[in-house]
């Protein structure tokens, strides 16, 4: 299973599915992280947390914990 943590600065992957429950799961969502969406990873903070996505037009900025939650292809 390959996770948005794991894509590399520059690419991009599409979401296949979110795990996770309750509040946090709902969370992503209401943040556009929805299945089939694109998901381009801009840049990593200095320590590797957090990354810099940009989706549906926007910059957003997410914990890699939480990303390990996210499945793409």
């Amino acid at each position: 299973m390959k996770t948005l943590g794991d894509i590399a600065v520059d690419k991009s992957a599409r979401v296949v599915r979110l795990h996770g429950e309750g509040a946090m799961r709902r969370r992503m969502m209401d943040m556009g992280l929805t299945k089939g969406v694109e998901v381009k990873v801009r840049k990593l903070a200095p320590l590797g947390d957090p990354m810099e996505l940009t989706l549906r037009g926007y910059e957003l900025s997410l914990r890699r914990a939480d990303a390990k939650m996210i499945e793409v292809e």
